[in-house]
């Protein structure tokens, strides 16, 4: 996938290195996301930074277990607790204590403000 990374020089460095192994090119940058669109060149996405807030400050990557990670990637695909519960084999009330300890971990407001931190902070893709 061919993107054009967006933001200030530093926010685009950081973008470099956070998608160096994830194969997308990257064909051009740009300050704004205004400038980016009148760059005129062909690209899939435009990938936007944000600035990088004490609140969004990364969790400890070993924070998250691998099964808090593997909830967290089927609360990305959008799936229900006992759909989640299903899939990975374990009861519901377990998937509850475990998108609550996300929850904790990220500081996030609800189920869809962990996946939306989960994704900024490159814990998890789509």
């Amino acid at each position: 996938m061919r993107v054009v990374l967006v933001g200030s020089p530093r926010e685009r460095e950081r973008l470099r290195r956070a998608i160096s192994a994830s194969g997308l090119e990257v064909v051009d940058e740009a300050p704004t996301l205004d400038a980016a669109r009148a760059l005129g060149v062909a690209a899939d996405a435009f990938v936007v930074a944000h600035a990088v807030h004490e609140d969004d400050a990364l969790p400890d990557p070993e924070s998250l277990t691998a099964r808090e990670l593997d909830v967290l990637r089927l609360l990305a695909e959008g799936l229900p607790n006992k759909a989640i519960a299903a899939r990975l084999g374990i009861s519901d009330q377990t998937v509850k204590f475990h998108v609550a300890s996300i929850g904790g971990k990220l500081s996030a407001r609800n189920r869809t403000d962990a996946v939306r931190l989960a994704i900024r902070r490159g814990l998890i893709e789509i």
